[in-house]
Protein backbone atom coordinates (compact mmCIF):
# COMPACT_ATOMS: atom_id res chain seq x y z
CA UNK A 1 0.00 0.00 0.00
CA UNK A 2 1.50 3.45 -0.56
CA UNK A 3 2.62 5.42 2.40
CA UNK A 4 2.27 9.08 2.80
CA UNK A 5 5.60 9.48 2.22
CA UNK A 6 5.53 8.14 -1.28
CA UNK A 7 2.01 10.06 -1.50
CA UNK A 8 3.57 13.41 -0.91
CA UNK A 9 6.19 12.59 -3.51
CA UNK A 10 3.54 11.78 -5.89
CA UNK A 11 1.49 15.06 -5.00
CA UNK A 12 4.47 17.29 -5.94
CA UNK A 13 5.17 15.44 -9.24
CA UNK A 14 2.03 15.89 -10.19
CA UNK A 15 1.87 19.84 -9.07
CA UNK A 16 5.09 20.12 -11.00
CA UNK A 17 2.98 18.95 -14.18
CA UNK A 18 0.10 20.98 -13.81
CA UNK A 19 -2.06 18.08 -13.02
CA UNK A 20 -4.83 18.41 -10.01
CA UNK A 21 -4.31 15.47 -7.51
CA UNK A 22 -7.73 13.28 -6.89
CA UNK A 23 -9.43 12.67 -4.05
CA UNK A 24 -7.25 11.86 -0.82
CA UNK A 25 -6.78 9.02 1.01
CA UNK A 26 -4.95 9.56 4.10
CA UNK A 27 -2.94 10.98 6.11
CA UNK A 28 -14.15 9.67 9.24
CA UNK A 29 -25.62 0.20 9.97
CA UNK A 30 -25.61 -2.89 11.55
CA UNK A 31 -29.06 -3.19 12.82
CA UNK A 32 -28.76 -0.10 14.91
CA UNK A 33 -27.32 -1.70 18.22
CA UNK A 34 -25.42 0.61 20.16
CA UNK A 35 -22.18 -0.38 21.70
CA UNK A 36 -21.31 0.45 25.19
CA UNK A 37 -17.99 2.78 25.33
CA UNK A 38 -15.23 1.15 27.62
CA UNK A 39 -14.46 4.57 29.65
CA UNK A 40 -16.34 8.45 29.25
CA UNK A 41 -12.83 9.81 27.89
CA UNK A 42 -13.65 11.22 24.49
CA UNK A 43 -10.71 9.58 22.96
CA UNK A 44 -11.16 10.52 18.92
CA UNK A 45 -9.35 8.02 16.08
CA UNK A 46 -7.99 8.59 12.61
CA UNK A 47 -10.00 5.99 10.75
CA UNK A 48 -6.69 5.89 8.19
CA UNK A 49 -5.50 3.90 11.16
CA UNK A 50 -7.28 0.85 10.08
CA UNK A 51 -6.85 1.62 6.47
CA UNK A 52 -6.16 -2.26 6.02
CA UNK A 53 -8.98 -3.56 7.62
CA UNK A 54 -11.38 -1.01 5.54
CA UNK A 55 -10.13 -2.23 2.15
CA UNK A 56 -10.49 -6.32 3.61
CA UNK A 57 -13.35 -6.07 5.85
CA UNK A 58 -15.42 -3.12 4.86
CA UNK A 59 -16.20 -0.04 6.86
CA UNK A 60 -19.32 -1.39 9.03
CA UNK A 61 -16.87 -3.77 10.84
CA UNK A 62 -14.82 -1.20 11.02
CA UNK A 63 -16.80 1.26 13.06
CA UNK A 64 -18.06 -2.04 14.66
CA UNK A 65 -14.80 -2.73 16.10
CA UNK A 66 -13.20 0.49 17.37
CA UNK A 67 -16.94 1.72 18.92
CA UNK A 68 -16.35 -1.80 21.31
CA UNK A 69 -12.52 -0.50 21.77
CA UNK A 70 -14.20 2.93 22.93
CA UNK A 71 -13.42 5.52 20.91
CA UNK A 72 -15.88 8.35 20.26
CA UNK A 73 -14.95 10.41 18.07
CA UNK A 74 -13.99 9.75 14.78
CA UNK A 75 -11.89 11.55 11.90
CA UNK A 76 -12.87 9.91 8.19
CA UNK A 77 -9.97 9.83 5.66
CA UNK A 78 -11.80 8.61 2.36
CA UNK A 79 -13.67 11.25 0.37
CA UNK A 80 -14.42 10.73 -3.25
CA UNK A 81 -17.17 12.06 -5.32
CA UNK A 82 -19.57 12.79 -2.79
CA UNK A 83 -19.75 9.74 -1.32
CA UNK A 84 -17.56 8.84 2.27
CA UNK A 85 -16.47 5.39 2.66
CA UNK A 86 -18.42 4.53 -0.63
CA UNK A 87 -21.39 5.32 1.09
CA UNK A 88 -23.83 8.80 1.12
CA UNK A 89 -23.05 10.72 3.61
CA UNK A 90 -26.09 10.48 5.81
CA UNK A 91 -26.30 6.73 5.47
CA UNK A 92 -21.95 7.12 6.99
CA UNK A 93 -23.30 9.47 9.55
CA UNK A 94 -26.26 7.36 10.99
CA UNK A 95 -24.36 4.25 10.97
CA UNK A 96 -21.71 6.03 13.30
CA UNK A 97 -23.94 7.58 15.35
CA UNK A 98 -25.89 4.19 15.60
CA UNK A 99 -22.71 3.17 17.10
CA UNK A 100 -23.04 5.63 19.72
CA UNK A 101 -19.83 7.31 18.24
CA UNK A 102 -19.60 10.74 16.11
CA UNK A 103 -17.97 11.86 13.48
CA UNK A 104 -16.51 15.54 13.85
CA UNK A 105 -13.44 16.09 11.36
CA UNK A 106 -12.31 14.50 7.69
CA UNK A 107 -9.24 14.57 5.54
CA UNK A 108 -9.41 15.51 2.09
CA UNK A 109 -8.14 17.78 -0.31
CA UNK A 110 -6.76 18.80 -3.62
CA UNK A 111 -3.31 19.84 -5.12
CA UNK A 112 -3.80 23.24 -6.48
CA UNK A 113 -2.57 25.75 -9.23
CA UNK A 114 -3.92 28.98 -10.89
CA UNK A 115 -4.58 26.94 -14.08
CA UNK A 116 -6.73 24.44 -12.70
CA UNK A 117 -8.74 26.53 -10.30
CA UNK A 118 -11.75 26.89 -11.53
CA UNK A 119 -11.92 22.73 -11.12
CA UNK A 120 -10.45 22.24 -8.10
CA UNK A 121 -13.50 24.65 -6.21
CA UNK A 122 -15.80 22.93 -7.91
CA UNK A 123 -14.65 20.17 -6.77
CA UNK A 124 -14.62 21.65 -3.33
CA UNK A 125 -18.18 23.00 -3.54
CA UNK A 126 -19.32 19.42 -4.01
CA UNK A 127 -16.88 17.90 -1.19
CA UNK A 128 -18.21 20.68 1.31
CA UNK A 129 -22.24 19.69 0.47
CA UNK A 130 -21.09 16.51 0.99
CA UNK A 131 -19.71 16.91 4.51
CA UNK A 132 -22.06 19.30 5.38
CA UNK A 133 -24.69 16.71 5.38
CA UNK A 134 -21.82 14.44 7.27
CA UNK A 135 -22.31 17.11 9.82
CA UNK A 136 -18.16 17.48 10.65
CA UNK A 137 -16.90 20.12 12.49
CA UNK A 138 -13.48 20.01 10.71
CA UNK A 139 -12.21 19.79 7.12
CA UNK A 140 -8.50 18.90 6.90
CA UNK A 141 -6.01 19.21 4.05
CA UNK A 142 -3.60 16.33 5.41
CA UNK A 143 -0.70 17.44 2.84
CA UNK A 144 0.94 19.88 0.78
CA UNK A 145 3.05 19.27 -2.22
CA UNK A 146 6.64 20.34 -1.53
CA UNK A 147 9.88 19.44 -3.36
CA UNK A 148 13.51 20.70 -3.43
CA UNK A 149 12.00 23.40 -6.23
CA UNK A 150 9.40 25.17 -3.84
CA UNK A 151 10.18 28.75 -3.02
CA UNK A 152 8.38 31.25 -0.79
CA UNK A 153 6.10 32.31 -3.93
CA UNK A 154 4.71 28.78 -3.79
CA UNK A 155 3.77 28.25 -0.44
CA UNK A 156 2.18 31.67 -0.53
CA UNK A 157 0.11 30.28 -3.06
CA UNK A 158 -1.56 27.57 -0.91
CA UNK A 159 -1.50 29.59 1.86
CA UNK A 160 -4.18 31.81 -0.55
CA UNK A 161 -5.49 28.92 -1.72
CA UNK A 162 -6.14 27.79 1.60
CA UNK A 163 -7.88 30.96 2.30
CA UNK A 164 -10.10 30.81 -0.15
CA UNK A 165 -11.59 27.23 0.48
CA UNK A 166 -11.42 27.97 4.23
CA UNK A 167 -13.63 31.09 2.53
CA UNK A 168 -16.06 28.22 1.40
CA UNK A 169 -15.91 25.67 4.50
CA UNK A 170 -17.36 28.89 6.55
CA UNK A 171 -20.29 29.30 4.64
CA UNK A 172 -20.86 26.01 5.68
CA UNK A 173 -20.09 26.15 9.44
CA UNK A 174 -17.39 23.94 9.16
CA UNK A 175 -13.72 25.04 10.01
CA UNK A 176 -11.18 24.44 7.29
CA UNK A 177 -7.21 23.17 8.61
CA UNK A 178 -3.67 21.86 8.13
CA UNK A 179 -2.60 18.96 8.93
CA UNK A 180 1.50 18.62 9.12
CA UNK A 181 3.61 16.11 8.45
CA UNK A 182 7.47 16.21 9.05
CA UNK A 183 8.53 17.91 6.51
CA UNK A 184 6.84 21.34 6.74
CA UNK A 185 9.72 22.04 9.48
CA UNK A 186 12.75 22.73 7.75
CA UNK A 187 13.43 25.73 5.68
CA UNK A 188 12.98 27.11 2.55
CA UNK A 189 15.25 30.81 1.25
CA UNK A 190 15.70 30.63 5.46
CA UNK A 191 12.01 30.91 6.52
CA UNK A 192 10.47 27.64 8.33
CA UNK A 193 8.03 26.31 6.16
CA UNK A 194 5.70 25.85 9.09
CA UNK A 195 5.86 29.04 10.44
CA UNK A 196 5.43 30.61 7.52
CA UNK A 197 2.00 28.49 6.50
CA UNK A 198 1.37 29.82 10.22
CA UNK A 199 1.74 33.59 9.22
CA UNK A 200 0.33 33.71 6.11
CA UNK A 201 -3.24 32.42 6.29
CA UNK A 202 -5.83 34.00 7.44
CA UNK A 203 -6.51 32.92 10.92
CA UNK A 204 -9.85 33.49 11.19
CA UNK A 205 -10.05 31.00 8.43
CA UNK A 206 -7.64 28.57 8.29
CA UNK A 207 -6.56 26.59 11.40
CA UNK A 208 -3.82 24.11 11.89
CA UNK A 209 -3.71 20.54 13.24
CA UNK A 210 -0.97 19.76 14.82
CA UNK A 211 0.20 16.22 14.25
CA UNK A 212 2.84 16.22 17.28
CA UNK A 213 4.81 13.21 16.53
CA UNK A 214 5.76 14.69 12.66
CA UNK A 215 6.18 17.98 14.33
CA UNK A 216 8.82 16.56 16.83
CA UNK A 217 10.13 14.10 14.42
CA UNK A 218 10.66 16.86 11.92
CA UNK A 219 12.54 19.09 14.78
CA UNK A 220 9.79 21.31 16.19
CA UNK A 221 8.21 21.05 19.13
CA UNK A 222 4.44 20.63 20.22
CA UNK A 223 4.03 21.87 23.44
CA UNK A 224 6.09 25.16 22.26
CA UNK A 225 4.00 25.80 19.27
CA UNK A 226 0.63 25.10 21.47
CA UNK A 227 1.82 27.85 23.61
CA UNK A 228 2.92 30.17 21.25
CA UNK A 229 0.27 30.04 18.60
CA UNK A 230 -2.70 29.12 20.92
CA UNK A 231 -5.60 30.34 18.90
CA UNK A 232 -4.31 28.93 15.69
CA UNK A 233 -4.54 24.90 16.28
CA UNK A 234 -8.16 23.32 17.11
CA UNK A 235 -7.80 20.31 16.94
CA UNK A 236 -4.43 17.59 17.15
CA UNK A 237 -2.97 14.28 16.24
CA UNK A 238 -2.24 12.35 19.07
CA UNK A 239 0.37 9.99 17.46
CA UNK A 240 3.54 7.88 18.45
CA UNK A 241 6.33 6.26 16.33
CA UNK A 242 4.02 3.04 16.39
CA UNK A 243 1.51 2.42 19.06
CA UNK A 244 0.58 5.64 21.37
CA UNK A 245 3.27 5.59 24.59
CA UNK A 246 5.39 2.42 22.97
CA UNK A 247 8.65 4.74 21.95
CA UNK A 248 9.26 6.44 24.86
CA UNK A 249 10.13 9.33 22.80
CA UNK A 250 6.86 11.70 23.25
CA UNK A 251 5.86 13.62 26.11
CA UNK A 252 2.51 13.02 26.04
CA UNK A 253 1.66 14.60 29.42
CA UNK A 254 2.86 17.61 28.78
CA UNK A 255 1.15 18.01 25.10
CA UNK A 256 -2.14 17.14 26.87
CA UNK A 257 -1.75 19.55 29.41
CA UNK A 258 -1.17 22.30 27.38
CA UNK A 259 -3.65 21.21 24.91
CA UNK A 260 -6.43 21.30 27.85
CA UNK A 261 -4.78 24.89 28.59
CA UNK A 262 -5.85 25.88 24.50
CA UNK A 263 -9.58 24.28 25.39
CA UNK A 264 -8.57 22.25 22.40
CA UNK A 265 -11.49 19.51 23.06
CA UNK A 266 -10.90 17.24 19.66
CA UNK A 267 -8.25 15.29 18.90
CA UNK A 268 -7.35 12.24 17.03
CA UNK A 269 -5.45 8.78 17.43
CA UNK A 270 -3.62 8.51 14.43
CA UNK A 271 -1.31 4.77 14.31
CA UNK A 272 0.74 4.55 10.86
CA UNK A 273 3.31 1.62 11.81
CA UNK A 274 2.03 -1.38 14.14
CA UNK A 275 5.01 -2.99 15.89
CA UNK A 276 3.35 -7.02 15.38
CA UNK A 277 1.75 -5.84 11.78
CA UNK A 278 -1.50 -6.00 13.53
CA UNK A 279 -3.70 -2.80 13.10
CA UNK A 280 -6.09 -3.82 15.36
CA UNK A 281 -4.27 -4.96 18.32
CA UNK A 282 -1.83 -1.94 17.90
CA UNK A 283 -5.11 0.77 17.72
CA UNK A 284 -6.68 -0.96 20.88
CA UNK A 285 -3.31 -1.31 22.72
CA UNK A 286 -3.21 3.26 21.74
CA UNK A 287 -6.68 3.04 23.25
CA UNK A 288 -5.68 1.54 26.28
CA UNK A 289 -2.92 3.65 27.12
CA UNK A 290 -4.45 6.74 26.95
CA UNK A 291 -7.71 5.52 29.00
CA UNK A 292 -5.23 4.60 31.21
CA UNK A 293 -3.70 7.58 31.90
CA UNK A 294 -4.28 10.00 34.39
CA UNK A 295 -3.85 13.43 32.29
CA UNK A 296 -6.05 12.30 29.91
CA UNK A 297 -9.88 13.75 30.54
Amino acid sequence: MQNRRDFLKQASIMLAGGMVMPQILTSCGGAGKKVAAASPKNIGLQLYSLRDMVKEEGIQAVLETVAKMGYKNLETAAYDNGKVYGLAPAEFKKMVNDLGMKCTSAHLGQAFTKEKEEEVMSWWDQAIAAHNELGVKYIVQPWMPVNNETTLDDLKLYCDYFNTVGYKTAAASIAFGYHNHNFEFREIEGKRIYDFLLDNVSPNHVFFELDVYWCQDGGGNPVEYLKSRPSQFKALHIKDEKEIGASGKMDFKAIFDQMYANNIKDWYVEVEQYTNNDPVASVQESYDYLNKADYVK
